[in-house]
């Protein structure tokens, strides 16, 4: 299968390591070494001496969140797991999609590997075989408040790893049980702290904002691209992304969004100007403004969903070397929900600056002589054909929803479980919120990419374009060919779609 491993040993993990995961670009490998698996079991050792010595620990010993001052007796003590995932097992709405699922394992084993969360090695490696064989729980989107963590989605998780509730298996829904069977896979049987160490903490909403953050990072790309070929079918004034202009405002990411529109024109050093239009809309000549926004929040946010990633996000937290059961909140999820609730701004952001642009190319107004509606139609024909008329009418639909999700998730805690999470992160709701906003700036984007080659190629600028530009140009005609009469866009729409999705387009390294 793959040759290339994201192996599992307690050291740190990237954004991309989970996004070669969850695009199956890559298998996973659960560390062998001796020191890395006594390390983790040690732990569950703990935890059995403990319970030994009739020790009293959160969730092995007690009740759940406001019930943590019942006490359960020892000769109970082994059902209470199996309790805890049957419970939560009231996820509805959509279920996340096959690269979200394994982003979400592959974030749950990141911070078991840790070593701090009281589990047996042995659980790691259940969670390595889903992965393997691409066995995935069936999870529903909709149920976590983020603290105590993703309890419900991850319920189903653990829920899996005992052969119960539903997977997807060779792209079919399949109850956990046959699949096991099939592959002679034995079921896990909890330890006492096991199932608490699954379900409480972060991995959900983390595995989502790795996918998130990867799809962003493109989207900033794209979007700047797509501004260059807008600059040259609007006869735009490159003088707007000269080098000294920029310098005296200095933002990093915004100065690399200028430096890329001046390589894509093949500008070096001082940009020409276009003296019969000496300042283009806010569109093209703040358009380095715009996604600069994006482009340096990328890597605090980076660092946000990183370190999120690489940390023990349960609770107890269980210190085996110094035999310490550490209560507190890590399963709280505010750092994904502000990264979440700034990441989806900033690209619903690209999606209105796109909208704008696309509204120049297509309005003689405002586009400089370039036919109504981008339509390349001619003679009598003109007179039949509208062009990109209904495909803006679309853009403009996408973009509103889009900006009409940006409201922050985050401040909408709810005092929920007896008032025990009296204040929750409502991390998973913003990652959710925020892939969605992706999907819908992903087709603003595949939209207003043919909208602008059209406008290059009936501007007779096709033959003008060098190097990557050129490039994009010959692709985007490799599977949507000029527009010369009215046709349904849909499917071409939905390819652009995928092939942004799949990161097709040659951009800028």
């Amino acid at each position: 299968m793959n040759q290339e491993k994201v192996l599992f040993d307690g050291t740190l993990l990237s954004i991309e390591d989970i996004g070669r995961l969850a695009r199956q670009q890559a298998g996973v490998e659960l560390s062998q070494g001796a020191e890395f698996i006594a390390r983790i079991d040690k732990g569950a050792a703990f935890i059995d001496t403990l319970l030994k010595e009739e020790g009293c620990v959160y969730g092995v010993t007690t009740g759940y969140g406001d019930s943590c001052t019942v006490a359960v007796p020892a000769d109970l003590v082994d059902q209470l797991p199996i309790h805890l995932y049957t419970f939560h097992g009231c996820g509805l709405g959509d279920y996340f999609d096959a690269e979200q699922t394994r982003a979400i394992l592959a974030a749950r084993l990141a911070s078991l590997a840790r070593g701090f969360s009281g589990v047996r090695y042995r659980l790691l490696e259940q969670i390595a075989t889903l992965l393997q064989y691409d066995i995935l729980p069936l999870i529903p989107q909709e149920g976590s408040v983020g603290a105590s963590g993703d309890l419900t989605p991850l319920s189903y998780l653990a829920a899996a790893l005992a052969g119960e509730r539903e997977v997807v298996y060779q792209a079919r829904r399949q109850p956990a049980a046959e699949v096991f069977k099939a592959l002679n896979i034995e079921p896990l049987r909890f330890k006492p702290k096991e199932v608490l160490a699954i379900m409480n903490g972060t991995a959900a909403m983390t595995g989502i904002a790795c996918l998130a953050w990867q799809s962003a990072e493109y989207l900033s790309r794209l979007t700047t691209r797509i501004t260059s070929l807008a600059v040259l079918a609007l006869q735009g004034n490159a003088y707007h992304f000269d080098d000294k202009l920029f310098s005296v405002k200095p933002h990093p990411g915004q100065n690399r969004v200028a430096a890329r529109i001046r390589e894509d024109l093949e500008l070096h050093g001082e940009a020409p100007r276009n003296d019969s239009r000496l300042q283009d809309r806010y569109s093209l000549r703040c358009a380095p403004h715009v996604i600069g926004a994006l482009e340096d929040a990328l890597p605090w946010l980076r660092q946000l969903i990183e370190t999120e990633l690489n940390s023990a996000t349960d609770n107890p937290i269980i210190d085996a070397e110094g035999e310490h059961v550490l209560h507190g909140g890590h399963f709280y999820g505010g750092h994904i929900a502000m990264a979440m609730d700034t990441l989806k701004t900033a690209v619903a952001n690209l999606a209105d600056l796109l909208d704008r642009q696309m509204a120049q190319l297509l309005d003689v107004k405002f586009n400089h002589g370039l036919p109504a509606n981008l339509s390349g139609a001619y003679g009598e024909q003109v007179m039949l054909n509208h062009g990109f008329k209904a495909v803006q009418i679309a853009v403009s639909a996408w973009t509103a929803e889009a900006l009409k999700l940006t409201m922050p998730a985050s401040v909408f805690s709810r005092s929920t479980e007896c008032h025990n999470q009296d204040k929750v992160s409502m991390g998973t709701i913003a990652a959710r919120d925020c892939i969605r906003i992706i999907a819908l700036t992903e087709q603003v984007a595949a939209a207003a990419l043919i909208a602008t080659v059209q406008g290059v190629e009936l501007r007779g600028a096709a033959q003008q374009l060098g190097g990557d530009m050129k490039t994009t140009f010959e692709q985007l005609r490799g599977v949507v060919p000029a527009l010369t009469t009215d046709r349904a866009l849909e499917g071409e729409l939905r390819q652009c779609v995928e092939l942004i999705r799949r990161q097709h387009w040659q951009l800028y390294q």
